[in-house]
């Protein structure tokens, strides 16, 4: 288990999976083969697979437990889930549940769920499948939602032409949810108690959220997506394929390194390779990650 003290708060990895999974010149439209020799020292074999050519990354979620409060930031990919155009992804059979509950948490424990962006591999185990249907995973939780994101992404299922979205996820891992009348959306900025602040963060999606921490001094970022890979922190004019608003990405992901450099948080994103999460630090007039034996 892979777990860190911020704090009063215990922050634990929840895996899903962590394997080269997308070809490196794909995910990056402005991939460079010169990096890897550039950055060989770290990035091999941690970060990409060499002999594939795809980069490794992870799914996983973050769990916070502090104040006896239990929160899951981002729900991965979920299992029985219909994928198809992600092979990888479709129909996965994971141990996720049972490595949650080996951090010591059981589904009904969880007081809240927070999806920084509704893509597939952030929404999957808000539910599960039970007697044909999806319901929800946690049932006792409060699942806090963008609503630019909802907003956006309800039209376009709505729509025959463009629906469904997300790989059919809005439907399966969303939905149930809001029916259930256990969403919280949140418009703009927001300060959810002492220790969660959430800052608009667009980009990557209309609704993209970045969730900073703080309790007793120590500071975290969970940027979602606004970084995959921690190829990113050294070129930050690098966006994905999955990018929709590329200027907006780029602002977001700008802002997110100067936070955490200038208030020295740590970045927690939920697709680096070990050790998974890194400070950031200012280097001439760019950024550069510090692993610094996060785990």
């Amino acid at each position: 288990m892979t777990e860190l003290k911020l704090g009063a708060a215990t922050v634990q990895r929840i895996e899903e999976s962590y394997e080269p999974n997308f070809e490196a010149r794909t995910f990056f439209p402005d991939w460079q083969p010169a990096v890897v020799d550039q950055h060989r020292s770290w990035l091999v074999p941690n970060h990409y697979d060499e002999a594939s050519g795809f980069l490794k990354l992870s799914v996983h979620s973050w769990l916070i437990t502090i104040g006896g409060k239990r929160i899951l930031i981002d729900t991965c990919v979920g299992n029985h889930k219909s994928r198809p155009a992600r092979p990888k992804w479709h129909l996965m059979e994971t141990p996720y549940l049972a490595r949650l509950k080996a951090a010591g948490v059981d589904p009904g424990q969880v007081d809240m769920v927070m999806c920084t962006h509704l893509h597939v591999d952030h929404v999957g185990w808000n539910t599960r499948l039970e007697n044909g249907r999806w319901v929800p995973t946690f049932p006792n939780a409060e699942y806090v939602f963008s609503k630019a994101d909802y907003d956006h992404y309800s039209k376009l299922d709505a729509d025959p032409k463009t629906g469904p979205v997300n790989g059919g996820s809005f439907r399966d891992s969303v939905l149930p949810v809001v029916e259930a009348g256990l969403t919280r959306m949140i418009d703009g900025a927001a300060r959810l108690d002492e220790n969660l602040e959430i800052a608009p963060a667009p980009g990557h999606t209309p609704g993209t959220i970045a969730i900073k921490f703080d309790s007793r001094g120590d500071k975290a970022l969970f940027c979602g997506d606004i970084l995959h890979h921690a190829l990113q922190v050294y070129h930050p004019e690098w966006n994905s394929f999955a990018c929709a608003d590329a200027e907006g990405a780029r602002r977001s992901r700008r802002m997110a390194l100067e936070h955490c450099a200038g208030s020295g948080a740590r970045l927690m994103p939920c697709h680096f390779g070990a050790p998974f999460t890194c400070h950031i630090d200012h280097k001439a007039d760019g950024f550069v990650p510090r692993f610094d034996g996060a785990f």
